[in-house]
C-alpha cells in the first residue's frame, strides 16, 4: 500500500479499560501523538484512586477525554455496550474532525506508524467490523446459540451462573420465548471494530428512534458481539463494509488468546492489521518497540500475513529449539517441574490395565489406563475436559495436570498405546520427570487377527490371501512402532518382556516405580498377570 505523505484521516479512539493506570496513560499518550484522540472509559468497578490517577494525569492533554460517568461492566452484559456508547457520544462532541472511531483495549498495542494507519483508512470509504450471519456463519463454536436472543438476560452468567441457566431453563417451560426486531439479521463478530464517523452518526441517531431495538438489546446475552456488528450491517451498504477486524488477535489450542511477547516484534509487523491483541504487561521491550513505531513517518512494511501458520507451526506440541517456546509462567504448559508421570507402554491393553491395577494395589498409587485412546476408560469430572478423546487429546498437557490436582498426588501411572508416539513424544518433553516402561509382548497371527477384526480392517469373510497380507502389514506397523520409540532416545526407559520371569523383570519395574525390589517382586510375582 503506497502511503500518502499528507494523510486526511483522524482517529478516535474508544478505550475501555479497568486495570494498570500507568499503562492507560501511556498508551493515550502514545496513540494521541500523532494527531488521534481517545476517550477512555475506567469501569465503574475498578479501583477509585486508579480512576483518578488516570484523570489528572491526562487533565491537560486536549486530545484526551477521560469520562466522568463510569458503567459498572460484567462479561456478556449490555453494560459493555452502554460504557462504549457513552465513550461514542462524548467522542463526536469533542473531536469533530475525528474521522473514524477505533475500539481498543488496554491490551492492544499497534503494529503499524499511524502514518500507514491514516493512509489505510484514507484509501477506502469503507467500515472495518466483522459482520457475518449469526444462526449460519459458525461463529459461535460451543454453548448457547438462539437462547442468547429469544430468551432475556437480566444476570451475570459468570457471577450467578446457577441461576443464570435457572432462568433460561424457567423461560423455556413457560414459552416465554421472545422475536427478534423483524427489519433486522442479526450478525455477529468481533468488537473491536473502526468505523466512519458517519457511519457512528447513523448509529446513534437509529438508537434513538428505535427503544424497541435497544430494549431487544439490553437483555441479549453477550451483545458486545452483536450489536454494532447487526445494526452496522443494517445501516451500511454491503460493499461498505469490510467484515474483517483491523485488531490481529489469535487464539491457543486451550481456548485463550495468544499473548505476545518481546520476540514477536517482526512477526506482528508482518501481519496486515493495525493493531494486536494481547501484549503481555511485562514485554516492555516490545511495548516500546511499538510504541516509538506509532508516531515513526516513512516506515515501510513488508506484509506477509503468516501470523497463524507461523505461530501454530512453531509453537507445535513436541518442537525443538527456543523461539517461541512456551514462557516459564505459562503454568498451562506444563505438568509441574516437580511431578513425577509413569507412562506403561503396552499394546495389549487387558495386559497393562492388570499390571498397573497391581501396582495401585501395591503402591497405592494413582494408576490409570488408556487415557488417550481408550473413551470408556473411567476419569473423574474435570469440567467437561475428559468427555471425549479429541479434547483430551488437545488439552493433554492440561488434563493430566488436573488428575495431578485432583488425586492430590505428585507421581501417577498411565497407560498408552505404542501408536501413540506423538503423545509419548510431546510428555517426555514437560519440564516433569517422566518415566516409561515398555513392555515388549508376543503377537501370533492369533492376536494380530483379532486385533485385525476390532480395528474393522478384516472380518469373517475375508479370504485368507488377504488376511495374509493384512498380517505381514500389521506386523511391520508393529515393528515399525517400536523402532521409533527406541530410537527416540526418552531418558527413564524401561523395556520387560511378557514372557520374562519375575525375577528378571523386577529390576526395571523397582527402577521405574521408583519402589524397593522387595514390592517390586510382589508386583512382578503375581499369577496370570501377563497372560493373554
Amino acid at each position: 500500500m503506497q502511503v500518502h505523505p499528507r494523510d486526511m484521516a483522524r482517529i478516535a479512539f474508544i478505550l475501555l479499560c479497568h486495570k494498570d493506570p500507568q499503562a492507560v496513560i501511556a498508551q493515550a499518550r502514545r496513540l494521541t501523538a500523532a494527531g488521534d484522540h481517545m476517550v477512555i472509559h475506567f469501569d465503574g468497578r475498578a479501583d477509585d484512586a486508579a480512576y483518578r490517577e488516570i484523570a489528572a494525569a491526562l487533565s491537560d492533554t486536549p486530545d484526551v477525554v477521560v469520562l466522568k460517568k463510569r458503567v459498572k461492566c460484567g462479561w456478556g452484559e449490555w453494560s459493555l455496550v452502554q460504557a462504549t456508547l457513552n465513550a461514542v457520544d462524548a467522542a463526536l462532541e469533542a473531536f469533530p474532525k475525528a474521522t473514524h472511531l477505533y475500539m481498543v483495549s488496554g491490551d492492544c498495542m499497534p503494529i503499524k506508524s499511524a502514518e500507514y494507519a491514516h493512509a489505510l483508512l484514507d484509501s477506502a470509504q469503507v467500515d472495518h467490523i466483522e459482520s457475518v450471519d449469526y444462526f449460519r456463519s459458525g461463529w459461535i463454536k460451543t454453548g448457547m446459540r438462539e437462547e442468547r436472543l429469544i430468551y432475556r438476560h437480566f444476570l451475570n452468567e459468570r457471577k450467578h451462573k446457577r441461576l443464570f441457566y435457572a432462568a433460561v431453563d424457567w423461560q423455556k417451560r413457560l414459552g416465554l420465548q421472545r422475536k427478534v426486531p423483524a427489519d433486522l439479521e442479526m450478525m455477529i463478530g468481533s468488537q473491536w471494530w473502526c468505523l466512519r464517523r458517519r457511519t457512528v452518526e447513523a448509529l446513534r441517531d437509529f438508537c434513538r428512534a428505535r427503544p424497541d431495538v435497544m430494549r431487544f438489546f439490553r437483555t441479549t446475552w453477550i451483545p458486545d458481539e452483536t450489536f454494532f456488528q447487526t445494526l452496522v450491517r443494517h445501516l451500511v451498504p454491503g460493499d461498505e463494509i469490510r467484515s474483517r477486524s483491523l485488531t490481529f488477535l489469535m487464539f491457543t489450542d486451550y481456548g485463550m488468546p495468544v499473548t505476545f511477547y518481546n520476540d514477536h516484534y517482526d512477526l506482528l509487523l508482518g501481519q496486515d492489521y493495525l493493531f494486536a491483541r494481547k501484549i503481555s504487561p511485562g514485554a516492555e521491550e516490545l511495548k516500546q518497540r511499538l510504541g516509538a513505531l506509532w508516531a515513526a513517518t516513512g516506515a515501510g512494511f513488508e506484509i506477509s500475513d503468516e501470523g497463524r501458520r507461523l505461530h501454530q507451526f512453531l509453537t507445535g506440541r513436541g518442537r525443538i529449539g527456543r523461539r517461541f517456546a512456551p514462557r516459564f509462567w505459562e503454568t498451562e504448559s506444563s505438568i509441574g517441574r516437580d511431578r513425577v508421570l509413569m507412562i506403561v507402554i503396552c499394546r495389549k491393553w487387558d495386559l497393562a490395565r492388570r499390571l498397573v491395577e497391581r501396582i495401585r494395589q501395591v503402591t497405592n498409587l494413582p494408576a490409570l489406563g488408556y487415557v488417550f485412546q481408550d473413551a470408556a476408560t473411567p476419569l473423574p469430572d474435570l469440567g467437561g475436559l475428559q468427555s471425549t478423546l479429541e479434547k483430551r487429546d488437545r488439552h493433554r498437557r492440561a488434563l493430566v495436570r488436573m488428575l495431578f490436582d485432583y488425586y492430590a498426588t505428585d507421581r501417577m501411572i498411565l497407560c498408552m498405546d505404542p501408536a501413540g508416539f506423538d503423545h509419548l513424544r510431546d510428555f517426555a518433553s514437560d519440564r516433569a520427570e517422566v518415566r516409561f516402561l515398555d513392555i515388549e509382548c508376543e503377537t501370533p497371527d492369533s492376536y494380530l487377527t483379532a486385533h485385525a477384526v476390532r480395528m474393522g480392517l478384516a472380518g469373517e469373510t475375508t479370504p485368507p490371501a488377504a488376511m495374509d497380507r493384512l498380517l505381514t502389514t500389521l506386523r511391520h506397523d508393529f515393528a515399525f512402532q517400536t523402532d521409533r520409540i527406541r530410537d527416540a532416545g526418552f531418558d527413564n526407559y524401561h523395556v520387560i518382556r511378557d514372557t520374562d520371569a519375575a525375577e528378571r523383570t523386577t529390576g526395571p519395574l523397582a527402577e521405574f516405580l521408583g519402589i524397593p525390589r522387595e514390592a517390586a517382586l510382589e508386583i512382578a510375582g503375581t499369577d496370570t498377570l501377563f497372560a493373554d
